[in-house]
């Protein structure tokens, strides 16, 4: 299997945005979608609605229930991607173990590439009970980046790393996903270094980054920013075209000059 983020050409600084799937509805998320093509990013995170997102902090989840509330699930996701994927920076999907398990792990990584996905996140599933879904969505030459979190030692951080593909998803804090509390980036850089120092996979750093200062300070140490919960609350109260345009000014605000 290729490694699909390894093949891009990351440069430091680079953005990885998180955009829940029908929040507040289906057809903004479409709008969003095209207006972050326009955008000079890496690869856009795309979550899929769940009742009990455990690695997500009041922002994403509340987005995740609007979303459930409009009805959209995993094949209404699949669907939205699948009309724009052509058209898209490569996608990754951002679910939990439970609703995949539910739909049925081969027929999930089957359907997500037949809609243009380029791999899936699922942040519940642990390195050892892994393997099932890495190898369903490896069958269908799709990445799941693994999540490695602070409180990680480095022989498991190591050993996470070599299984993950697409990139290393490093979290930047212990608990859930915001943008209320900046990261402590002493410690984040020291985790980045000792992390480099064992992989050569692409870095993506997540959890608190929400502002233009956090991804400058870490801009010469990791190969990507993901930011979730502070674009949600960019276009919070919005939807439609004025949501879109909202997304597209916060996140060109958090990237470098072209």
């Amino acid at each position: 299997m290729a490694d699909v983020l390894v093949t891009l050409s990351l440069s430091k600084g680079s953005l990885i945005p998180y955009l829940m799937a029908g929040d507040p509805d289906l057809e903004t998320t479409s709008l969003i979608l095209r207006e972050l093509a326009q955008t000079n990013i890496a690869a856009i995170e795309l979550g899929i609605p769940y009742g009990d997102p455990l690695a997500d902090g009041p922002t994403i989840a509340a987005a995740g229930q609007r979303a459930l509330a409009a009805g959209t699930g995993i094949a209404q996701t699949l669907e939205l991607l699948s009309e724009q994927s052509a058209a898209l920076p490569p996608v990754i999907l951002f679910t939990y173990f439970n609703p995949v398990y539910k739909y049925g792990l081969m027929r999930f990584a089957q359907d997500a590439a037949k809609a243009g996905a380029a791999g899936a996140i699922v942040p519940d599933v642990s390195l050892e009970e892994s393997a099932p879904l890495r190898e369903a969505l490896a069958s269908q030459n799709l990445c799941m980046p693994l999540l490695v979190a602070p409180s990680t030692p480095i022989d498991r951080a190591a050993r996470i790393a070599e299984l993950s593909t697409g990139f290393v998803y490093v979290v930047s804090r212990l608990g859930v996903t915001g943008a209320g509390n900046s990261p402590d980036f002493a410690p984040v850089r020291a985790q980045l270094a000792a992390l480099r120092a064992v992989t050569d996979k692409p870095l993506g750093l997540g959890f608190g980054i929400s502002e233009r200062e956090h991804v400058d300070r870490v801009r010469d140490c990791t190969d990507a920013a993901i930011v979730g919960s502070a674009l949600i609350d960019s276009y919070a109260g919005t939807r439609g075209e004025e949501a879109a345009k909202r997304v597209r000014r916060f996140v060109e605000s958090l990237l470098p000059p072209r």
